[in-house]
């Protein structure tokens, strides 16, 4: 969910598919204001990358989720539609359009995600790290997200991004222990969860940890709630669960349609074992309707508070 799958493509998109799951077309004026917005910045949004199911209605209320890196991965996941190629060198000039193009749609929660970067040194840290300043300086109320690669579990690669103290480190176990060698290329599901722990152990416990699961792909009960239990015993406190969807008849196929009923009854889990937030539905996305959703009180204003001691954030700023 990191990379939403494209739904839209050639054989996928006519597979039949459940009732329950249905795609708002476009319309509205503050719809094609972001579009002309983002074509005119030559900036990508995993929106349209990944021909999200979401985009209309998040479009229409003038949300949006900013791919940065450049639009072509180094990884090629059974799960995913961006483009695998050999990467372009990064845009230096992105991080200042991007956090243009935030302050002037005046979110209130931006999210940051990227295309893998194996083939830098740092994964790309940088120019998140980067990106993440660029939007405070321009917009120092907006609750950042960052959605980020493993980085290969390199702890500088972390680190370079977590002093940028973004609000929220978000990276997608995509699927269970059991399916991830198929689902996700070169990542590893233990090296998921030592990045997450990683990243709140770094930042202090100063930012919410965040990840997501697709399911369909023939995962087991069993299997989805032994995912949560490794996650919380990670510090993860927010969890995203959404229905996989093919994107062409090259990728993964779905294995099982998950009906409504059984996404609340996760949802309902996930809460009682511990999970602070937990968005759970066939349509949901790692970055759906982020504008609704804030991290803890108690996080924020902690991490805001080291903002405005280093000078980063306005004194009488109070930050969301």
């Amino acid at each position: 969910m990191g990379c939403n799958p494209r739904e839209e493509t050639h054989t996928a998109a006519h597979e039949r598919k459940p009732s329950w799951i249905k795609v708002r077309l476009p319309n509205g004026r503050a719809f094609q204001e972001v579009r002309r917005m983002v074509e005119g910045k030559s900036l990508f949004t995993v929106c349209e990358e990944a021909l999200c199911p979401n985009r209309y209605e998040c479009w229409s209320y003038g949300t949006a989720t900013f791919m940065v890196c450049g639009d072509i991965c180094t990884r090629a996941c059974g799960f995913c539609a961006v483009k695998t190629a050999r990467p372009r060198p990064l845009d230096p000039g992105e991080p200042e359009r991007v956090a243009d193009a935030v302050a002037r749609m005046k979110l209130r929660h931006a999210v940051i995600t990227m295309t893998t970067r194996d083939d830098l040194p740092d994964g790309a840290s940088g120019h998140i790290a980067a990106t993440v300043r660029a939007i405070r300086r321009a917009s120092p109320r907006t609750i950042i997200e960052v959605l980020v690669s493993d980085m290969k579990g390199e702890e500088a690669s972390i680190r370079t991004i977590m002093a940028a103290h973004p609000h929220i480190f978000n990276h997608n176990l995509e699927t269970v222990e059991r399916l991830s060698p198929l689902v996700r290329f070169r990542a590893k599901y233990r090296l998921s969860l030592k990045v997450l722990q990683m990243a709140l152990e770094i930042a202090h416990g100063k930012v919410a940890t965040k990840s997501g699961i697709m399911l369909g792909l023939g995962e087991t009960r069993e299997e989805v709630l032994r995912t949560m239990d490794d996650l919380l015993l990670h510090g993860v406190t927010v969890l995203t669960m959404g229905q996989y969807l093919r994107p062409s008849a090259k990728h993964l196929p779905v294995i099982d349609y998950i009906r409504p009923g059984q996404f609340d009854e996760y949802r309902a889990i996930a809460l009682a074992k511990g999970f602070r937030h937990v968005a759970a539905g066939p349509l949901i996305r790692s970055s759906h309707h982020d504008a609704n959703f804030a991290p803890e009180a108690d996080v924020l204003d902690a991490i805001n508070e080291e903002l405005r001691a280093s000078g980063e954030l306005p004194a009488m700023d109070d930050g969301a």
